[in-house]
């Protein structure tokens, strides 16, 4: 413990946050097929799939992502109750996420997701949607703006008859989003994903919203109808001879799981970069030229003696090992310990920068 102690004043103490970037590559293998679906794991309540890096019953697994899909009170889903599959389901499922992630209005009323994000100018909104939700392990405090990316195959399945029906693949991202991200969301920052930079820049076309600091990956339905390269009517999620239509039946007629398989069977790739953001208080210990020239150890000293002298005249040296943190009533609260002793005497003087992270 030490005897005598430094106050740190305003000048010595500073703060500093520091943002650190992991890249997050998804192949598509991962979520359809390397492990021929053992590491999706359904469940018997049937709102959402969960996705594993492994098979999700080994102990070394890790939870990458869930995929759900809903639609809100008002899409042209929601009528015939009783002709839907799982509809009751379906629409908690859109009304939740939206709670949370759009919030309410005026008078407390669930606000829908906005196709372009201004929610109290109006305009389209997204009805009928699938969410993907990745887990922290992967985001960590929040998505990098302006780097994801997630290719989807809009086109039919392939088969025998058809090999290539699935080579439009559609790549969705957050182009400009680190100028031009929005912040009317109680669940924080998000941006719009465009199927092109050029689409970004005209503000067109947006299909879907990504969410950085929740992780969710909010995609708009009609993708299965966007294709530059074939009429609109191409584009079916469930098959080799269905056009876009085919989104919308099975969306009132297929379950959850079948629905999420669905879309996780064309996820062809997803990448982005997460972010840990560091925040840190920097300590600048300053020794002057006549501080800490004497250790209060007790094999410092033999027979009265300074070890370190070798004559009478001779200045006192101290070795600087510890940095000590005191709070104000002397109690230790930290200890930084340097990587070799620092030699202090008379003649020099000493800053010593320690950094807390938390």
């Amino acid at each position: 413990m030490a005897t005598t102690f430094k106050t740190l004043t305003a000048n010595d103490v500073t703060n500093t946050r520091t943002l650190l970037h992991e890249a997050i590559p998804l192949t598509g293998t991962i979520v359809s097929g390397t492990y021929a679906d053992q590491n999706i794991k359904t469940f018997t309540h049937g709102m959402f799939e969960s996705t594993f890096d492994y098979p999700f019953l080994s102990s070394s697994a890790n939870h990458i992502l869930d995929i759900t899909h809903g639609y809100s009170n008002t899409s042209f889903l929601s009528s015939s109750p009783g002709l839907r599959t799982q509809q009751a389901k379906k629409l908690n499922i859109y009304n939740q996420m939206a709670a949370v992630l759009v919030g309410h209005d005026a008078t407390g009323s669930i606000q829908y997701f906005d196709e372009d994000g201004d929610i109290a100018g109006g305009g389209r909104k997204s009805e009928e949607v699938f969410f993907v939700n990745f887990s922290r392990l992967l985001v960590k405090d929040e998505i990098k703006k302006g780097s994801f990316t997630l290719t989807l195959l809009t086109g039919n399945v392939p088969s025998s008859v058809q090999p290539n029906a699935c080579d439009s693949a559609l790549a969705l991202g957050d182009y400009g989003a680190a100028t031009s991200y929005l912040v009317n969301s109680p669940a924080g920052e998000y941006g719009l994903l465009y199927p092109s930079s050029s689409a970004a820049t005209a503000k067109t076309d947006p299909l879907g919203l990504l969410y950085y600091q929740a992780g969710i990956a909010v995609i708009t339905g009609s993708v299965f109808r966007y294709d530059n390269t074939k009429p609109a009517t191409t584009g079916s999620i469930m098959g080799p001879g269905h056009n876009s239509a085919s989104y919308f039946e099975l969306a009132s007629s297929a379950s959850i799981d079948i629905l999420a398989g669905a879309i996780r069977n064309r996820i062809q790739n997803i990448s982005f970069n997460n972010t840990v953001e560091l925040n840190s208080t920097i300590y600048f210990c300053r020794a002057n030229n006549n501080e800490f020239n004497y250790s209060s150890n007790p094999t410092y000293l033999n027979s009265s003696e300074i070890r370190v002298k070798n004559t009478t005249s001779d200045n006192p040296v101290a070795y600087i090992t510890t940095v000590g943190l005191y709070s104000s009533d002397n109690e230790l609260l930290a200890v930084a310990k340097l990587s070799e002793p620092l030699k202090k005497d008379p003649n020099t003087e000493l800053t010593i920068r320690v950094r807390l992270d938390y």
